[in-house]
C-alpha cells in the first residue's frame, strides 16, 4: 500500500469522526473539557494455528495510525470515540490483501492525578471491519468500493496516561483490549493494541 489512507471510504470516516469531535468544542463551557488525538499503535495477537486441517492466520502486526476524541462531563466521566486502522494491506493467506479496521465508542473515566498527569479508563463496544481488497462490491447508499467487508461485533477496555508536556499538549501511552465476537477468520477473538497518542486538552 502506497498511501496511509488506502480508501475513499475511510478518509470520508476519519472526516466525520473529526467533524464529529470540533461540534462538541461550543459546549466546553458546560463540562469539563474535550480531548482529541492521533495516535500510532501496532496490534498483538494469539499465534496463527491450524484445526480440522485449515490455516487461521493471526490478527498480529502492523502500524495502526488511530484518531480518538473524548467529552468530560461532571466528576471526570464522559464519552470517547476511536478508530484505528492498519496502515498498509496485509496478505491473508498469502494472496488477499485486506485491512482491518477497529472502531468504537466508549465510557470515559479520566481521574486527574496530579497537575501535569491524568490517568484515563475506557469500555464499551464497537467492531472489526475487515476490508479484503480486489473485490468489487456495490450498494445503493455507498456506491461501488473495491473492497468487501466482513464486520465482527466487539467489546473493547482500555486505560491510558496522559502526561501534559506544554499547556494543553499531552503524550499518552495506552492500551485497548479487545473482544471480537466470532472472529472467524483468524486464529483468535481477542487483540491487544499497544502504542501512544498526542493530544490536546481543550478545557485543561
Amino acid at each position: 500500500m502506497k498511501r496511509l489512507f488506502g480508501d475513499k471510504q475511510l478518509k470520508k470516516l476519519t472526516l466525520i469522526a473529526a467533524v464529529f469531535a470540533l461540534c462538541f468544542l461550543g459546549g466546553t463551557a458546560f463540562g469539563q473539557g474535550i480531548d482529541v488525538g492521533f495516535g500510532y499503535s501496532t496490534l498483538l495477537a494469539p499465534a496463527a494455528n491450524t484445526s480440522n486441517g485449515l490455516f487461521f492466520p493471526s490478527l498480529r502486526g502492523g502500524g495502526y495510525p488511530s484518531f480518538s476524541a473524548d467529552f468530560l462531563l461532571k466528576n471526570r466521566l464522559g464519552l470517547e470515540g476511536e478508530i484505528s486502522w492498519r496502515a498498509s494491506q496485509d496478505l491473508y493467506g498469502g494472496n488477499q490483501p485486506f485491512r482491518p479496521v477497529l472502531w468504537d465508542i466508549n465510557a470515559i473515566w479520566a481521574p486527574r492525578l496530579s497537575k501535569n498527569l491524568t490517568a484515563e479508563v475506557v469500555g464499551g463496544i464497537g467492531a472489526e471491519d475487515l476490508r479484503f481488497y480486489g473485490i468489487v462490491n456495490c450498494s445503493y447508499f455507498v456506491g461501488c468500493t473495491n473492497y468487501s467487508s466482513s464486520n465482527h461485533f466487539n467489546v473493547d477496555v482500555g486505560a491510558g496516561l496522559r502526561f501534559y508536556v506544554w499547556h494543553g499538549v499531552f503524550l499518552r501511552p495506552e492500551l485497548r483490549e479487545y473482544f471480537i465476537h466470532n472472529n472467524q477468520e483468524f486464529s483468535s477473538g481477542r487483540a491487544t493494541r499497544v502504542g501512544a497518542t498526542l493530544g490536546y486538552s481543550f478545557g485543561k
